[in-house]
């Protein structure tokens, strides 16, 4: 797996030195657009803190069930660039147009450019957080685990909602007594069959093979902090993933330091994840992480 991973880095980061300087335009105030691959999707924009460089950096990927979402709809807190920290968001190939591990290989090929071009771009490549929302939490913490597999892990990671084990989705759902609003995981029509390309419930071991929960089930390496919040009300995405994320973490790593809590009350995302105690809790892990 290292190997076919750092493949995929030297791939993505051709894909990045290709297309990267192609694209630069003001995607709004502060913010920069830049291309890191040749698909009008492979974009991340970059939006500075004042003061003097290199800044650490936050890359976030945003939700969107994988076939659908955009970098934008992540909110940029200000409090962030108060405290001289960048803020990345990406964008990726989405599952209609193309499958796993399309999306894996975008994530990784936007931090290889991260990486090669950082000081041009006023940042510290060696500090980053990985921040993902609901689909974007799976790639944030899928990334951050093929960074450790070749020694560039990043500084931490922060899983907002996100499904960790597509083959035990459907279970968890029962075990909690929910029926999911989203219909079945296991079907071929859902969200994450649609990522795959095969019904989740037709081949459940591959299904958990490429997720985190499966991956952190092979490594044995140390591990960055993280920072787990899920609403323990979720209609969409069960608890018990985020508790499936702990668990493989620790036995992964039991020196690592973990966050762990559910949000009492909350859904999938909405208010109690963008406002205290929730956001306090996230903006002191992401200073921390990068100091």
């Amino acid at each position: 797996m290292p190997g076919l991973i750092r493949r995929t880095l030297l791939i993505g980061g051709a894909a990045a030195a290709a297309g990267g300087l192609a694209l630069w335009r003001w995607g709004g105030p502060r913010a920069t657009e830049i291309a890191y691959g040749r698909d009008p999707l492979q974009t991340f924009d970059l939006t500075l803190p004042g003061g003097r460089g290199p800044a650490p950096v936050l890359v976030m990927y945003h939700g969107g069930a994988f076939r659908a979402g955009d970098k934008t709809d992540l909110a940029v807190w200000p409090e962030l660039l108060d405290s001289g920290i960048a803020v990345v968001r990406v964008n990726y190939r989405l599952s209609g147009t193309a499958k796993w591990p399309a999306q894996g290989d975008d994530c990784l090929a936007a931090i290889v450019h991260l990486q090669r071009q950082g000081a041009a771009l006023g940042l510290d490549p060696s500090r980053i957080v990985l921040m993902g929302q609901s689909a974007g939490a799976f790639l944030a913490v899928s990334t951050a685990l093929s960074l450790v597999e070749v020694g560039l892990s990043p500084r931490g990671v922060v899983s907002l909602y996100g499904p960790m084990d597509f083959s035990t989705m459907d279970q968890d759902m029962k075990t909690l007594g929910r029926t999911p609003q989203m219909g079945p995981t296991d079907a071929a029509d859902s969200a994450e069959s649609q990522l795959l390309g095969f019904a989740v419930g037709e081949n459940r071991a591959a299904a958990r093979a490429m997720g985190p929960v499966g991956r952190l089930a092979q490594l044995r390496e140390p591990l960055p902090p993280i920072l787990i919040r899920h609403g323990d009300a979720d209609p969409l995405i069960a608890d018990l993933q985020a508790k499936r994320l702990r668990e493989a973490w620790v036995a992964a790593d039991p020196a690592a330091r973990i966050d762990y809590k559910l949000v009492p009350g909350a859904g999938h995302g909405g208010e109690a994840f963008e406002t205290d105690p929730v956001r306090a809790e996230t903006l002191a892990f992401i200073r921390q992480a990068l100091a």
